[in-house]
């Protein structure tokens, strides 16, 4: 049995799966990252519930192995607009509830609001933001069609760095 090398996302890696991934990128020489992503999670059938591929998870993976000297990815073909660069800073509503009605709340995932959502999240969450993984639901709340609070529901994965540090989970848990 191959002794696994790297884990990332409960999916761990050995010698002989990493000279798959390094043959398979051998083979598609003019490939992007996003597409060596999709190969390799039909390589290693790496799926989510509802059958879509966790190319997401993949180019992560492969970024730790690139990062951590186990292969070479191609460059980047796209730079993709980073809503989080230029977000200006929001001002704070001075009103009670009577004031600001009528109030609104809207589900914004896969809407023109989910970046707005986002930066607020990176800007004034304590964690920032970190792309939820797996099934989620992200709403804002609207008053007078400004927003003035998100909520973020998603399957929790297992490990999360900054929260596990935060609550002083070491890597090593009972049970």
């Amino acid at each position: 049995m191959e002794k696994h090398i790297i884990k990332y996302r409960g999916k761990s890696a050995h010698h002989l799966m990493l000279n798959l991934l390094i043959i398979m990128m051998q083979n598609s020489p003019n490939a992007s990252r996003y597409a060596l992503s999709k190969l390799l999670c039909k390589e290693w059938n790496w799926i989510q519930p509802n059958g879509a591929l966790r190319d997401m998870a993949a180019r992560g993976f492969m970024l730790k192995l690139h990062k951590e000297g186990y292969i070479r990815l191609p460059d980047k073909k796209n730079n993709p607009n980073n809503p989080f660069i230029n977000q200006k800073k929001p001002t704070k509503i001075k009103a009670g509830m009577a004031q600001i009605k009528p109030i609104e709340i809207k589900q914004v995932r896969n809407t023109p609001h989910e970046k707005l959502f986002n930066s607020l999240i990176e800007y004034h969450h304590y964690l920032g933001f970190y792309h939820p993984v797996e099934e989620q639901l992200k709403y804002m709340v609207f008053a007078n069609k400004r927003p003035i609070a998100c909520f973020l529901w998603s399957l929790v994965p297992r490990h999360i760095g900054a929260r596990d540090r935060y609550i002083g989970w070491t890597k090593k848990r009972p049970g």
